[in-house]
């Protein structure tokens, strides 16, 4: 084998073992499932996760049959007003035991970003951001 050769296939060879994935980066990689269903909002104070909310915070509650055990708590979630196009941000602080499973009731403040408190109930989609998510 010429040394010229041999350099090309080393070359490659070391090429294919860098662009393999590394273990744990598929584990930083979570599915994004976009949830539709209704909003409403309700005022606000110690929610099922344990902390006090104020009316001011973007708090969201999300269905029981969602919130488990509470592993959704302190994560944030995308929520756009399908109607209007309006979309904020939301942190998952309680739970809503009279929500359907994709339902979701949000404080005050919150759905003021969306709609009109006078609306009362939004059609919204959803998702969970990634847990490592901060807002811009």
């Amino acid at each position: 084998m010429s040394p010229l050769t041999f350099f090309i296939f080393a070359l490659a060879l070391v090429c294919t073992a860098l662009a393999s994935p590394i273990n744990g980066t598929a584990a930083a990689l979570e599915k994004r499932v976009t949830h539709t269903g209704r909003g409403t909002w309700f005022n606000v104070g110690l929610g099922a996760c344990g902390k006090n909310n104020v009316d001011s915070d973007k708090i969201v509650a999300i269905s029981t049959q969602i919130y488990g055990n509470g592993g959704n708590c302190e994560q944030y979630m995308h929520i756009t007003n399908t109607a209007n196009g309006k979309s904020a941000w939301g942190k998952v602080r309680d739970a809503c035991p009279g929500c359907g499973a994709n339902d979701i009731d949000m404080s005050p403040s919150l759905f003021e970003e969306l709609g009109s408190l006078d609306t009362g109930v939004l059609k919204v989609s959803w998702h969970f951001e990634n847990k490592a998510f901060t807002l811009p």
